[in-house]
């Protein structure tokens, strides 16, 4: 298999993960995103840095899981946008904390891919959500997953666009390294 996304070996398939509970590694875990605004021309970049999760891989293959992510957590480098990104504008900080995004599925599919099916809530709001994930690191201990996954946000209630100079979709890249627990 190719390394796509870090420069850490992989030792194996997805597919070879050992059974057991795992826990996301928040010092080896991203959650960047971004969004073009003024009308196409700028893009905003932010970073999540409080992000939480465990999961289960299943014995004979597939997993589940869930990755919570603070909201009043994102960092655009701009403390005016950041107080406005966390008003009921966007975020709504006071009223709904957390991002959640809950796996009910994921299930190798090949050259270090997965395949992962679940549920985002943001703002209150849940909506289905599926992605391809790739692998950058597997071994006994470790796996870390890389995926880009577009959302709109008008669909979790996100519709404040001033002069109409917000494009629909924000890009979040998640990079989630989990651990796998002692038994």
């Amino acid at each position: 298999m190719s390394d796509t996304t870090s420069h850490t070996p992989q030792s194996g398939s997805l597919a070879e993960v050992a059974a057991g509970r795992w826990t996301l590694d928040p010092a080896g875990t991203t959650v960047r995103v971004q969004h073009k605004t003024f009308w196409g021309l700028v893009n905003v970049k932010g970073v999540f840095t409080e992000v939480s999760g465990d999961g289960e891989v299943l014995a004979g293959g597939g997993a589940h899981g869930s990755v919570t992510i603070d909201a009043a957590s994102l960092d655009t480098k701009n403390a005016k946008r950041d107080k406005h990104l966390r008003t009921a504008d966007f975020f709504d900080v006071d009223k709904h904390p957390s991002l959640v995004f809950t796996a009910n599925e994921i299930t190798a599919t090949g050259n270090g891919s997965a395949q992962v099916t679940g549920e985002l809530t943001v703002t209150g709001v849940s909506r289905e959500l599926s992605f391809t994930a790739e692998a950058s690191e597997i071994s006994a201990d470790a796996v870390t997953l890389t995926a880009e996954i577009p959302v709109e946000r008008a669909q979790f209630g996100m519709t404040w666009n001033q002069a109409n100079m917000l494009k629909p979709l924000t890009f979040v890249t998640i990079t989630a390294r989990f651990t796998r627990q002692a038994s």
